[in-house]
């Protein structure tokens, strides 16, 4: 089986032109707007891994209709662009569904395109709460910052952590991540001892790190970009002896990314986090798919690419239920309450929000066998996105 890939790289300029509907062709036309090249390079490569992989497993055909993939870069953090390449997906290529935003600016450039053409749009990682309120076409398959943060401040309260300090990237997931834990956490007793946002590129957390030391809380919150600010986060910590201190380090579960961790090492053991998915998941689903993935590639599955494969499996799920109708309203239609068992265990999509419901497990950084695995040790069941939540 040969999956048809059309990689495009050049931006086309529109300029006022009219979207159209799109044409209903044999062919299903996934439009798939990623980071492909840039700084951001990986997300994109994993979604695509993904929904390589699903392909693979399941056939390139659903509902009678043969399945194209059409491949634009938007390079990265790069709202003008990814806007440009999805317009190119409706009015040239006259994709039925677009899909992949790994980035939350890009998601929010692109949501208003999907509700002028009523395409489904379908977010395989992008994770601020706000995102599917921007368009009644979108449904995510990935998560929500809100969820990992919600979960870790429930583990933490009843663990006896008592007080904690709150670090984030000063960005759209970062403010998530730190509204949602200091709500719960202090909702149920808990106290922030102090809050602070860092630039997005930080290559030094040390005078940060440095009031976090003086405050001698309990614990540090923190969410910054995986790869080389958690790296350096990492570092820090334990090269000023915040472990020595007694204080825990916990997270959201993209800090501790499966593909991170050769970079983040020993500097990382002992991490709390709370997440949707690790390779160590111990389901028949997930080995199914971990092997799959090591059979077609090099690195190793991660959040993303279960969000890409996950993605797929909507969609072949909702065009069974459709008989082939990928229109739009159609599509969410079907898609509301969509239920399945997941690599990450059995998830739904809110038939209200249009968000995953997913578990949330929380995990330590542990060497397994001589290799650095997130261990889960206790699960939160069916998590809705708690940012919605009234």
């Amino acid at each position: 089986m040969k999956l048809r890939t059309i990689l495009g790289v050049a931006a086309l300029s529109i300029g006022g032109v009219a979207l159209a509907l799109p044409v209903q062709a044999r062919d299903l036309k996934i439009g798939l707007v990623l980071s492909v090249s840039g700084p951001y390079a990986d997300y994109g490569k994993q979604i695509q891994n993904g929904i390589e992989t699903f392909i693979a497993q399941h056939g390139d055909t659903v509902a009678g209709r043969k399945v194209t993939l059409i491949v634009k870069d938007d390079t990265g953090i790069a709202p003008a662009v990814a806007k440009r390449q999805a317009q190119e997906l409706l009015i040239k290529d006259k994709v039925d569904i677009l899909a992949g935003f790994d980035l939350t600016p890009n998601a929010f450039s692109v949501a208003p395109l999907a509700t002028e053409a009523k395409v489904p749009m379908i977010v395989m990682n992008a994770a601020t709460s706000s995102i599917t309120e921007k368009s009644p076409y979108i449904v995510r398959v990935s998560m929500t910052l809100p969820q990992s943060s919600w979960a870790i401040a429930q583990w933490a309260v009843k663990n006896d952590i008592r007080s904690a300090y709150i670090l984030v990237a000063d960005y759209g997931p970062g403010h998530d991540a730190q509204e949602q834990f200091k709500k719960t956490f202090t909702g149920l007793g808990g106290k922030v001892v102090g809050e602070v946002r860092t630039p997005v590129n930080t290559p030094d957390y040390a005078p940060f790190l440095q009031r976090v030391k003086d405050s001698r809380p309990d614990a540090l919150f923190f969410f910054v970009p995986p790869g080389s600010s958690m790296v350096a986060l990492a570092k820090n910590f334990r090269e000023m002896g915040l472990d020595k201190l007694g204080i825990k380090e916990m997270g959201p579960g993209d800090m501790t990314d499966e593909n991170s961790l050769p970079a983040l090492g020993d500097n990382a053991l002992g991490m709390i986090t709370a997440f949707h998915y690790s390779t160590a998941h111990d389901s028949p689903a997930n080995k199914a798919f971990v092997a799959a993935y090591a059979k077609a590639h090099r690195d190793s599955a991660n959040f993303m690419s279960v969000g890409g494969y996950d993605g797929m499996q909507l969609i072949y799920k909702v065009l069974e239920k459709t008989g082939g109708d990928a229109s739009g309203d159609a599509f969410i239609a079907a898609a509301r309450g969509l239920k399945w068992e997941s690599p990450r265990g059995p998830v739904q999509i809110d038939p209200d929000t249009r968000d995953i419901i997913q578990n949330e497990y929380i995990r330590r950084l542990e060497r397994v066998d001589g290799e650095l695995r997130n261990v889960e040790f206790a699960t939160f069941e069916a998590v809705k996105d708690p940012g919605k939540q009234k």
